[in-house]
């Protein structure tokens, strides 16, 4: 399989789509991945192999397991005699480091039309390949007095901001992993500096039991205690949610007053407006002058290839299709928060609001990464799992447990 990827990235678009419609005709392609939209790019990946070969018939029969068990059905897949799965799009960068790259057993296939695209960051997210950036960002309905302007405010005594189950959807728990890698430390402590002495005096009794459980956990950040603070204080004290869809329906209603939440940003595009709920009862927390903080989180989508994949050159050429053209990746590309790893098919969402409804009006990959705009919290696979065993214990303990 390894030989058959580093021919494949040697390839052009076209060179690769031929390749798949030679290995595919008339079969059935079974890809897997953590989002449903996979099968409406499917469905343009085979449209663009028609319109190479009118007589091609292929399928893509996709699907998307639940509750986080994509792991566990590629591994059975591949410990199988016979083999299903092509590829996959798939989230959760500590057990895709684990469970997958660390074993061998999801492989990493960079086209070469991505590597070579114009803006394009290899090492940033070549390794493995990334098809898109997705945001969940601080939401406070605004229909209170009440003003949050510092990340700290979130975690303050009596706060309790709506935010999934951290153990129903991982990539929230890597968010909180990474908040003890030293630059996000630094930031968190650099927060927590901007509060007035009264803001600080209710978190430093918890900045003070850390010193000990910092040390313990062997976290080597110099402000490792801050992060550590802050975490301890956010799983004592959100309300545990079960999906990003009714916590936006919830924050944007007239009854929701002053409440908060940490939630995918792409999810205000659903809202229906009416008397009771609208975009504008939210404001985007990192999109106020003056903010302190970081804005939310992001994380990865990525494209890989199973190393039993039995049809891999059309595997490799979907792969190829979402990351390289924008019809590819128009079924995340048309939506406000997630942005591709090839800039030349991102769509640009900067007015999408206008002056109507500026929430919706995306301020982009560049700012919503950079220390003086959203300063995100990115998912690094590699640090994720490293830390993962023992911290990952220690928010369990944690979770809901009032501060003594």
């Amino acid at each position: 399989m390894q030989k058959l990827i580093d021919e494949a990235q040697e390839l052009s678009n076209e060179e690769l789509f031929k390749k798949a419609i030679e290995e595919s005709d008339g079969k059935t392609m079974y890809g897997i991945g953590n989002s449903s939209r996979g099968s409406t790019a499917a469905t343009a990946f085979i449209e663009t192999l028609q319109e190479i070969d009118s007589s091609y018939r292929g399928t893509v029969e996709w699907s998307q397991p639940k509750n986080n068990s994509i792991f566990t059905t590629l591994n059975a897949d591949m410990d199988s005699r016979s083999h299903t799965y092509s590829m996959t799009l798939i989230q959760d960068g500590n057990q895709i480091q684990s469970k997958m790259i660390d074993t061998g057993n999801l492989l990493n296939f960079i086209p070469k039309e991505w590597k070579d695209a114009e803006g394009v960051d290899v090492a940033e997210n070549g390794t493995p390949l990334a098809l898109q950036t997705i945001s969940k960002v601080f939401m406070v309905n605004n229909l209170g007095n009440k003003e949050y302007t510092n990340v700290w405010q979130f975690v303050a005594d009596g706060e309790k901001p709506l935010f999934m189950d951290v153990n129903s959807e991982p990539v929230g728990k890597n968010f909180l992993y990474m908040l003890t890698q030293g630059t996000y430390a630094d930031q968190v402590k650099a927060a927590f500096d901007a509060l007035d002495a009264s803001e600080q005096a209710q978190f430093t009794p918890t900045v003070e039991a850390m010193q000990e459980e910092a040390a313990s956990l062997g976290l080597e950040a110099e402000n490792a205690v801050y992060a550590l603070a802050w975490i301890r204080r956010w799983v004592a004290q959100y309300n545990k949610q079960t999906d990003d869809g009714p916590i936006s329906q919830e924050l944007v209603s007239q009854s929701a007053e002053g409440e908060t939440g940490l939630l995918v940003y792409s999810k205000l595009r659903s809202i229906e407006e009416s008397s009771q709920s609208s975009v504008n009862n939210v404001t985007i927390a990192a999109y106020q002058d003056g903010y302190v903080g970081f804005g939310g989180y992001a994380y990865k989508h990525y494209l890989m290839i199973p190393k039993t994949s039995p049809l891999p050159w059309t595997g490799m050429a979907f792969n190829a299709f979402m990351a390289t053209t924008t019809e590819g990746f128009d079924a995340w590309g048309k939506d406000i928060g997630g942005w591709s790893a090839n800039p030349q098919i991102n769509q640009d969402h900067s007015d999408d609001g206008g002056d109507e409804f500026p929430g919706l009006n995306d301020r982009g990959y560049d700012w919503w990464l950079a220390d003086d705009g959203g300063a995100l919290v990115l998912e690094d696979p590699e640090y994720s799992a490293q830390v993962s065993a023992d911290l990952g214990d220690w928010i369990d303990a944690n979770v809901g447990v009032p501060e003594s």
